[in-house]
Formats: C-alpha cells, sequence, structure tokens
C-alpha cells in the first residue's frame, strides 16, 4: 500500500460559533493558524473579530479569529484543510450534505462534538476517510456572543480517523491542536471513549433538562440521583450487550465523576432555557437503538428521551 503523504494543516474551519467552537477556535487563531468561524446566527460572529474571543475559568485569553462567514458554502473560497463541527448533532445532516458540495481530495472533517454515531452521520454523505471524531473534555457556556465561560478543561482530548489510510492525517490534526493549547491525543479507542462519555451525557444531561437543576445539584438531590444512577446502570447494560468496551470499573469511576461536576448547567437544560431543540436523539435515542439492537429493555432512556421531547415540542 501506498504510504499517505506528511498532512501539515494550516487552514482551518470551525462550523458553530457557540461555546465549543469559540475555544477551538481562540485557541488555534492564538497559535498562528488561518481560521474561518462559520455560524448563521450573525451575533455569535460578530465578536470574533473585534474585539476578539474571550475565554475565562480553566483557561482565559482574548483571540480574534481570521474571518467569520455565515453558511457552509461560504467555506468553499477558503480551502480549509480542516474543518471542525462543534454544532449540535441534530443538524449534521444539512451540514453534511453543504460540505458536500465542494469537498475536494485531502480536505479532513472532525467530529468535536457530544453524541454517538456522530461522525458516523457525516460518512454517509463523505465517505469514511475524509471523517475523524473527537472526545472533548471542557466545560463551557456562552456569557454572551464571543463570551466564553469555562469552568473546567481536563486534557487530554482525543482524535481518531474512521479510514486508516487517514492515520498520519489524524495525528497530525492532534499535534496542531496540541501545539495551540488543546493538548489532544491521538487514539485507536475513540469508540470507548465516546461511550463512555455517552453514558455520562446521558445519565445527567437529560435529568437536569428536565428537572432545571444543575449537575451538583442532580447528583445531591436524593430523588433526581436515584434517576442518574438508573441510567448509569441501564447504559452501561446496553454497552456491554453491544460489546463496548467500557473498563471494569466504569460505575464507580462514573458516578463518581458525576459528584464532582460542580455548580453548572450542561447543555442540554441551557437548550432547553433558550427554547432550542437538544441533542437527545444522538444521547439517549442512540441507548435506545442500540439497546433494541441487543435485545435490552430500556425503560430509563426511553421515559427520559420522551420527557424532553415533551418540552421540545412546546417550543
Amino acid at each position: 500500500m501506498k504510504a499517505e503523504s506528511k498532512f501539515d494543516p494550516k487552514s482551518f474551519a470551525v462550523v458553530g460559533a457557540g461555546p465549543v467552537g469559540c475555544i477551538v477556535a481562540a485557541f488555534l487563531a492564538k497559535a498562528g493558524y488561518e481560521v474561518t468561524l462559520c455560524d448563521v446566527v450573525a451575533d455569535l460572529l460578530s465578536p470574533s473579530t473585534d474585539p476578539g474571543i474571550i475565554i475565562e475559568g480553566a483557561e482565559n485569553l482574548q483571540q480574534k479569529v481570521t474571518r467569520t462567514c455565515r453558511t457552509i458554502d461560504d467555506l468553499a473560497q477558503y480551502h480549509p484543510d480542516v474543518i471542525f463541527i462543534t454544532v449540535k448533532a441534530n443538524a449534521l445532516p444539512l451540514i453534511a450534505s453543504a460540505l458536500e458540495g465542494f469537498y475536494k481530495e485531502g480536505m479532513y472533517v472532525v467530529s468535536w462534538q457530544n453524541g454517538i454515531d456522530t461522525e458516523l452521520e457525516l460518512a454517509k454523505t463523505l465517505g469514511r476517510k475524509p471523517v475523524m471524531r473527537a472526545v472533548v473534555n471542557y466545560g463551557c457556556a456562552l456569557a454572551k456572543p464571543g463570551h466564553v465561560r469555562m469552568p473546567f478543561h481536563h486534557p487530554p482530548h482525543f482524535l481518531q480517523e474512521l479510514d486508516p489510510a487517514s492515520g498520519t492525517a489524524a495525528a497530525a490534526i492532534a499535534e496542531v491542536l496540541s501545539l495551540s493549547g488543546l493538548v489532544t491525543t491521538h487514539t485507536d479507542q475513540i469508540v470507548s471513549m465516546v461511550w463512555r462519555k455517552g453514558i455520562l451525557n446521558a445519565c445527567m444531561n437529560p435529568v437536569c433538562a428536565v428537572t432545571g437543576v444543575t449537575m451538583a445539584q442532580a447528583m445531591h438531590d436524593p430523588i433526581s440521583f436515584q434517576i442518574v444512577d438508573a441510567l448509569v446502570k441501564e447504559c452501561v447494560k446496553i454497552a456491554r450487550a453491544n460489546e463496548i468496551s467500557l473498563g471494569w470499573d466504569f460505575y464507580p469511576y462514573c458516578i463518581e465523576y458525576m459528584k464532582k461536576a460542580g455548580d453548572h448547567k450542561p447543555s442540554m437544560l441551557m437548550d432547553i432555557e433558550m427554547r432550542r431543540r437538544t441533542e437527545i436523539d444522538y444521547i439517549n435515542g442512540k441507548f435506545i437503538e442500540y439497546g433494541r439492537q441487543a435485545g435490552i429493555e430500556t425503560p430509563y432512556n426511553i421515559t427520559i428521551r420522551n420527557l424532553v421531547k415533551v418540552l421540545e415540542s412546546r417550543f
């Protein structure tokens, strides 16, 4: 097999000017890379070029990006080497279709998102070779457009290609992220890592979204904790039935991790408060889907998914 040539990315695009996207855009720009930030909402974009994205908390910086644009079609004229997708997973089919219009060999697309199988949604349209998946380990929220609060940052982050032929490119992207300050490890265990984080999200995010409480409040209230605990056990059972490796001590790790979450509102609760659609279909919805595939009953995931859907139906 012909060896893959050295990949040396210089130009990046970030789709989504929410808190997750602002962070990766600001760090890449601070390291001197060309960064185009894309979002359909003009108010989210305007501060990123003047006075620049502000990050406060676990990391502190202020950084302007190279440019902004309002549509994915506009990205074509800037020829990005790598495109980070940081928007909610429910937008992926539309985004993948738009990217297909100007994708060319040698361009890579990274799902820098929450949820299970987000990378596969992109690969349905773009094929497996250009698509990569990351697991991101920072917490964030927008104080206002272009101003991000970052309560925690627990590197490393993780990145893996879908197609082994893109391994060298994935390693190069991980190196760029690390040099930019977002220390990232090129891994071959991304599925396990996605599911480990997916279980944490599935057990905490929707419970907070339905009850309106922070993560710390959900964990310290005995009634809501019973729901969280039941979801953890059900999700672990689904993962093991699908031969997903979590590690023998994942359950105690999961509970201990969530107990240290702090008074932080997860993104799903913020979506409900802002009257936006959530990522519930790519979080609990995926556990329901994989439970059905393995013949596992999923009453807790079905119930919490449906309660979030009821809230969404009021928007």
